[in-house]
């Protein structure tokens, strides 16, 4: 019996004949405007992609474990490292809870010495006890006492007989980071290159032990978009090996010592492509210093769920949130990932949480089977031309930066401020207008909610926190929801919650729609919300208006009507309520010409808008 192969049943279809289809069907609309995608880089994405436009793109020809490593670095499989950090305060104590989390599925710790001062021998050999160093990433970070630290750690492995080769972590250490987050350092830049340069020849005898943990989330969580944190992330790497190679390091050691930090955003693709993206630009930065030697300076990549757009308000999203940007972290060939807790941007994580975010990995890897296949991505073309673009227009970033004298001397300059500033500007503006949605916190609120007794506002607001007397301007972290939360934390310190009327009149569509609109728009600052059918006059709607303890009320109509009934609406209530027009109808010149100026509608500053409502009605933060 002859078979038939089934794809051979239909004729073949031209990219021309696609688009010859596509503007039959958008009947004269502009393409571009309609179906080509921007995303918050600028970067355009089209809507269909077939083979042809991966053809150019040579280095995909390579098999996974090959130069330029842009399908990750593992042959066999797609298995990475689970990762939970343990603040060090009681050494016993955090023994006992890295064996704790050891046997629940982590497979990399991470210390962090809360004092460094308190790093000795002693205390490390408790800390260490019955943990099994060649079995498992340990990783130590501390403000300080680096060496001290490898020190203690290489006489612990020779102490217990063990193969240093395979003892694999890091001292997270990351001078750039530190000055760039807190505007200056300990000691002076010079010297502290000198430091890490005795530092990584020193960690030598330990192979598998890297020094340098460059910290590239820092550009997440200040409000970079991925073409900046990639773009400043090689450059930082690119001035670590400068300085290393210039006090005698070869680039071969120098690179082997070098961790990448990502911070993962909810970008979903886009951040799948930016973590290949990243090794196929460092592979080229790498090459440049140690043409050849490709095999032996593979770009390691740790990634950690982003704090910029978690909340306080319906805190539970923020499981939906880690977990799409662990899958993301996991198909773009992550080394090692950190899924920070839910509760991690407004309090420190309890065991519930930490047990949550452990499960996300586990799931993802023992029950979605994310660790079998090697480069789980390849062969889709839109992934390989974003891949491709974002890379595109990093290394031109790159590029720039170095021009301007590098990493250090951009910072120093203010280059990287300014452009980190204008990302973060954009961002709020679309987060303050809501075409970036946070759910439960800029859209959907649930009026009702409260916060938690337990959320500590120190962490939650640390955006708003001042430094001086610092050597460059720091960075600034933010959460994109942080307007909104301030808003409404205030709304829920008040001695009285203020309630807000609709009055919906006539069109009944359109009054419903708007009457929706305005719930979302004051429920996001927790305002009470009074609804009702509708009413049939200005008069009915008044009087059930004054029956209330309402001090807001708001018109819900159509563009058409507003002319009508808002005036009316004024002369009686003028000293009595706040009134609001939901939309911006063509009559707003009439309506204020007559004393109605507030309105609220899909282009407004919604946080703006709120600050003004909650300083006429005496709410402080």
């Amino acid at each position: 019996m002859k078979e038939d192969k089934l794809f051979e049943q239909f004729p073949p279809v031209t990219t021309k004949d696609w688009m010859d289809k596509i503007h039959a069907d958008l009947k004269g609309a502009d393409f571009n405007k309609k179906l080509v995608w921007k995303t918050a880089e600028g970067l355009e994405v089209n809507p269909f992609y077939r083979s042809e436009d991966i053809e150019k793109l040579t280095y995909i020809n390579s098999l996974p474990g090959e130069f330029p490593y842009i399908r990750g670095t593992r042959i066999n499989n797609n298995n990475w490292l689970i990762r939970q950090n343990i603040v060090v305060q009681d050494y016993a104590a955090a023994n006992k809870k890295a064996l704790d989390i050891l046997m629940k599925g982590v497979d990399s710790l991470g210390f962090i010495i809360a004092d460094p001062e308190t790093v000795n021998e002693s205390n490390f050999n408790l800390l260490l006890r019955d943990i099994h160093l060649e079995s498992i990433e340990t990783n130590f970070h501390a403000n300080g006492k680096a060496k001290e630290i490898l020190a203690v750690l290489i006489g612990i492995v020779a102490e217990r007989g063990l193969d240093f080769s395979r003892v694999r972590g890091a001292i997270e250490t990351d001078p750039l980071s530190r000055l760039m987050v807190n505007g200056t350092l300990c000691i002076p830049e010079e010297e502290g290159f000198d430091y890490l340069s005795a530092l990584t020849v020193d960690s030598a005898v330990l192979p598998n032990l890297r020094t340098i943990h460059l910290n590239a989330s820092n550009f997440n969580n200040a409000g970079a978009d991925i073409v900046q944190e990639l773009a400043f992330g090689i450059s930082m790497g690119c001035e670590y090996l400068s300085r290393l190679t210039a006090r005698g390091i070869s680039a071969v050691e120098a690179a082997a010592k070098i961790r990448f930090s990502f911070g993962v955003g909810s970008g979903y693709f886009t951040e799948i492509a930016k973590l290949r993206a990243a090794r196929l630009l460092w592979s080229a930065v790498t090459n440049g210093f140690a043409p050849g030697n490709s095999d032996t300076i593979k770009m390691d990549i740790h990634s950690v769920t982003s704090e910029w757009n978690k909340t306080l308000y319906d805190p539970y999203v923020n499981m939906l949130r880690t977990q799409t940007e662990a899958m993301s972290a996991i198909l773009g060939g992550t080394d090692s990932l950190t899924v920070e807790p839910f509760d991690i941007a407004f309090r420190e994580p309890d065991e519930f949480s930490e047990r949550i975010a452990r499960n996300q990995q586990l799931i993802l890897k023992e029950e979605s089977y994310f660790d079998k296949v090697a480069d789980p991505s390849a062969g889709s073309y839109y992934i390989e031309n974003l891949t491709a673009l974002i890379a595109e227009h990093a290394w031109k970033l790159f590029v720039r930066t170095e021009e301007n004298g590098g990493f250090l001397a951009s910072l120093h300059s203010g280059f990287i401020q300014s452009s980190l500033a204008e990302s973060s500007a954009k961002k709020k503006a679309d987060v303050a207008s809501r075409k970036t949605i946070f759910v439960g916190t800029n859209q959907y609120p649930d009026p009702a909610e409260t916060l938690s007794d337990h959320v500590d506002f120190n962490i939650a607001f640390r955006g708003k926190q001042e430094v001086s007397g610092t050597d460059i301007d720091p960075i600034r972290f933010f959460r994109g929801s942080e307007e909104f939360e301030r808003l409404r934390a205030a709304v829920g310190r008040a001695s009285k919650r203020p309630s807000v009327f609709l009055m919906k009149i006539g069109n009944p569509l359109m009054r419903k729609a708007r009457a929706q609109f305005s719930s979302g728009f004051f429920g996001c600052a927790g305002y009470r919300i009074i609804d009702n059918p509708g009413f049939s006059s200005v008069e009915e709607g008044i009087k059930s208006f004054l029956e209330t303890d309402a001090v807001i009320i708001v018109l819900c109509s159509s563009d058409e009507e507003y002319i009508m009934y808002a005036p009316e609406v004024l002369t009686q209530l003028k000293d009595k309520a706040i009134i609001v027009v939901a939309g911006n109808p063509s009559s707003a010149g009439e309506l204020k010409a007559i004393g109605i100026d507030l309105f609220i509608h899909l282009k407004s500053d919604v946080p703006a808008m709120l600050a003004y409502f909650n300083e006429k009605l005496g709410i402080k933060e």
